[in-house]
């Protein structure tokens, strides 16, 4: 089955950096777009960041994140530059087959169990 394993979150003070780590497996990677979702405490998920196999991306509000992935590793990552307290949440992978970068939670197909990052002033 498919598994989307993240790693890399922790506690950080403002204006550090930190770079997540999404494994997946169970997937022919090169077929999904990998995302960027977050939730923080008592607000919605919201996207941030996708990315195609051939490399193309989006993000929600371009400038302190980066999304990469390495197709040899089945790997997308995420980092994560200038933190700010409010970049505090749990960081969520997601999978979504096919080519098209989309920003909704709905249009994804697989999520992973999330990391927690908290950024501290």
């Amino acid at each position: 089955q498919v598994q989307l394993v993240e790693s890399g979150g922790g506690l950080v003070q403002a204006g550090g950096s930190l770079r997540l780590s999404c494994a997946a497996s169970g997937l022919t990677f090169s077929s999904y777009v990998m995302g960027w979702f977050r939730q923080a405490p008592g607000k919605e998920r919201e996207f941030v960041a996708a990315i195609r196999w051939t490399g193309g991306s989006t993000y929600s509000k371009k400038g302190r994140f980066t999304i990469s992935r390495d197709n040899a590793k089945n790997t997308v990552y995420l980092q994560m530059n200038s933190l700010k307290p409010e970049d505090t949440a749990v960081y969520y992978c997601a999978s979504r087959f096919g080519s098209s970068l989309a920003t909704d939670r709905g249009g994804y197909d697989y999520w992973g169990q999330g990391t927690q990052v908290t950024v501290s002033s």
